[in-house]
């Protein structure tokens, strides 16, 4: 679809969101917010790339001011008093009563909190007594029945210090939340090009002339990065979207800081957009690529030369009928290759993709997909174009490169034992979803969870609930409350420690942009009076736990000890070294291709066959359901509970089309029940642009709709593609 047929009355960014964006400067203290924001301190939002020693509001490419309303909102939530200590007086379920929004805006946690098993009440403990619980429980655990965890909002410091601890301790259930996102990237790419991450940098995308979006809303959940869309329109450049919504935003959008466009009403966005059936995105792919190949627009010489696979992916695109990939994907041919013609005649094209391609049974060959595609016309391993997975938080990336995962490259694992001089453990770890399986069958006893929220992050939230009941001590480290942190716990111990912001901690730390680069976060601020960093935390309760470790966890309280191990271990981040003295942030070695030099056994890029069978569909549950996050949350914290791109008012809402209202015989604001095989939810019908049969609800609420199915090869589970039924409440 054109931008000639797109309505202009649709926008997003512009006045509201600075309105809204000041009334939260406001409510927090206008000084309070300046010192967050102009600090050398990263941004905890998403992983585009922003501040770091370049300062708080500037981006990787020294641009200012680089600020977005999700920066805002995330700094909101540090910035809170302490919970008063009344306030732990209520019983377990008073708090099972407030919403998301509510137990974030309870404030700070500023003391540790137990809930000792039997009891229905937490009860404040000084950090003395925390410590020594939780050493207790660790010590009194088998280590093959415990897993540990941490979200993308950690530090590399701290992240390396857990992963240590546990492998130490003795176990490889080691994971963080990209298993939950971005995992099935990482898996299809490390098969297709050798590198599980973006392969440009942000300056690529300043000389790129077309972008495809796909499965993905950053005007939402990527700001910023809709500046850079904005940019290459300006230049005349292309920008694709492929997504089942019309998605306001992405549309058009009213860019915050560029006073035209926001006197103009908005710039457009989408150049063409094309709005297929959810789970039907590597059969558009190959549709696009199967008309390249029949208009011999195809870079034959780079295909010869740098790849293999190609006759194998041939033959599959050569026998893929054009009626089914229309009848698959609801697009007609003509538009498909309407759109191929567009990529055939770009000369630098960057995908970017989010968890509408990951979220999938078939998440991985999703992403090969695109891959292929992008190999196709060789547009890997040149300046300006590539690969770029949308991150969502702001080190998820970054974690992982440090080693919290369950499954250590055989380089990296021999190394961390021959520098420490240790023996680790061999037994391959469980994945996020794999260890919280085992706790449903009561073969986990304690966790540590560091950040997030796990709980409702997990799928199937009944499911979720018995698992977390059945772990019989769990151990959280956070900034503030979440229902995380008081679902769950009913039959056992929690014991919830109250750590340092980014900008709070008492040592510089890092973190890793989706662009690979290591920025350098100077902490320093005082809010509270008695939180701890998590790297301290950790240290502590390593040395109670291992008592004669032959690591001196004392020293690694010292962050520039944890980089200079991190730096030996691993030689992609040897420049992390010195990086508190040199204040030099730098990109991941072998992780950017500017050259066709994959980092793959034979040197060469490889095509990823693969047709994946597109459910059919269930006459008792006839419609795809996609969970969403909306503009007023990050990840599971909720902010603001209408959605001002959509225009819903409430979190209870089903996005639905026109049509199938109509055939449904329902009016907007209709009470309905949606059902699926594991559970149902009562919402209220709110009209939204969807192709029929494919509605939306947000997340995390619909997660009591979602299943435990998932991605065999990432584990990724399937949150954006759920069968379900629509009957009038």
């Amino acid at each position: 679809m054109t931008q000639n047929n797109q309505s202009a009355d649709i926008v997003g960014g512009g006045v509201k969101k600075v309105l809204y964006t000041l009334s939260t400067v406001k409510r927090i203290g206008l000084r309070k917010s300046a010192k967050a924001l102009k600090s050398n301190n990263t941004c905890k939002a998403c992983g585009l790339g922003m501040g770091g020693q370049q300062g708080g509001m500037t981006n990787e490419l020294d641009e200012f001011p680089s600020v977005c309303n999700k920066s805002i909102q995330a700094q909101s939530t540090d910035i809170q008093p302490a919970i008063p200590a009344e306030i732990f007086q209520h019983r377990v379920n008073d708090f099972k009563q407030l919403s998301g929004k509510e137990m974030e805006s309870l404030g700070r946690l500023n003391n540790p909190i137990y809930k000792p098993a039997g009891s229905d009440r937490f009860q404040i403990l000084d950090w003395p007594q925390a410590l020594a619980i939780a050493a207790k429980a660790f010590r009194q655990t088998a280590a093959e029945k415990t897993f540990f965890y941490s979200s993308g909002r950690s530090s590399n410091e701290a992240g390396f210090v857990l992963q240590l601890l546990a492998r130490l301790y003795g176990t490889n259930n080691v994971n963080n939340c990209s298993y939950y996102c971005h995992q099935a990237t990482g898996v299809g790419l490390a098969n297709t090009i050798g590198t599980g991450t973006a392969t440009v940098e942000l300056a690529d995308l300043g000389g790129c002339d077309c972008v495809f979006v796909i499965g993905a809303n950053p005007a939402s959940n990527h700001p910023r990065f809709i500046h850079q869309l904005k940019k290459c329109r300006d230049r005349g450049g292309e920008v694709i979207v492929i997504n089942p919504a019309k998605e306001p935003g992405l549309v058009k959008f009213a860019v915050p800081k560029s006073p035209g466009s926001m006197l103009k009403g908005g710039d457009w966005i989408a150049s063409h957009y094309l709005q297929p059936h959810i789970g039907s995105d590597t059969t558009l792919l190959n549709g696009i690529a199967k008309a390249l190949l029949e208009a011999e627009k195809t870079h034959s010489d780079y295909i010869a030369e740098f790849t293999n696979g190609f006759d194998d992916y041939k033959a599959l695109l050569e026998k893929l009928s054009w009626q089914a990939i229309t009848g698959q994907t609801g697009i007609e041919s003509d538009h498909i290759k309407r759109l191929a013609d567009v990529y055939a005649r770009s000369e630098n094209t960057v995908f970017a993709w989010g968890m509408g391609i990951t979220h999938h049974r078939h998440g991985v060959e999703n992403v090969e997909a695109i891959s292929n595609l992008a190999l196709l016309r060789g547009m890997i391993g040149k300046p300006a174009a590539g690969l770029l997975p949308l991150r969502g938080h702001s080190n998820v990336q970054g974690i992982g490169t440090i080693g919290v995962k369950p499954v250590l490259p055989e380089a990296v694992f021999k190394t961390m034992q021959n520098h420490f001089s240790i023996s680790l453990p061999a037994a391959k770890g469980m994945d996020t979803l794999q260890c919280l399986t085992a706790a449903n069958s009561c073969e986990i006893d304690t966790a540590l969870i560091m950040g997030g929220n796990l709980f409702q992050a997990t799928p199937n939230s009944d499911w979720a609930e018995q698992a977390f009941n059945r772990i019989g001590f769990k151990l959280y480290l956070t900034t503030t409350l979440n229902l995380g942190h008081v679902h769950g716990i009913d039959e056992g111990e929690a014991l919830i420690l109250p750590v340092a912001a980014r900008d709070e901690e008492w040592q510089p730390t890092t973190q890793e942009s989706m662009f690979n680069y290591v920025r350098l976060s100077d902490g320093g601020i005082k809010r509270l009076t008695n939180v701890r960093p998590e790297s301290h935390i950790l240290c502590d309760l390593a040395k109670a736990i291992l008592p004669n470790s032959a690591i001196d966890f004392e020293a690694f309280k010292n962050h520039d000890s944890i980089r200079e191990a991190i730096a030996t271990i691993i030689p992609e981040l040897a420049e992390l070294k010195d990086i508190a003295i040199a204040k030099r942030e730098f990109h991941v070695k072998n992780r950017l291709l500017h050259r066709p030099q994959f980092n793959t056994a034979d040197g060469r890029a490889r095509f990823a066959v693969h047709q994946p069978a597109i459910p059919k569909i269930n006459n008792r549950y006839p419609f795809r359901l996609s969970s969403i996050r909306s503009e007023g949350q990050f990840n599971s914290i909720i902010y603001e509970e209408k959605d001002s791109y959509r225009g819903t008012q409430c979190r209870n809402a089903l996005l639905i089309g026109a049509q199938d209202l109509l055939e449904l015989g329902l009016e907007p604001g209709d009470e309905v029940t949606v059902t699926s095989s594991v559970g149902s939810l009562s919402m209220a019908c709110h009209p939204f642009d969807l192709p029929k049969g494919n509605v939306m609800g947000y997340y995390p609420e619909c997660n009591v709709l979602i299943s435990t199915a998932h991605d065999p090869r990432s584990k990724t589970p399937a949150f954006k593609h759920i069968a379900v039924d629509i009957k009038a409440a």
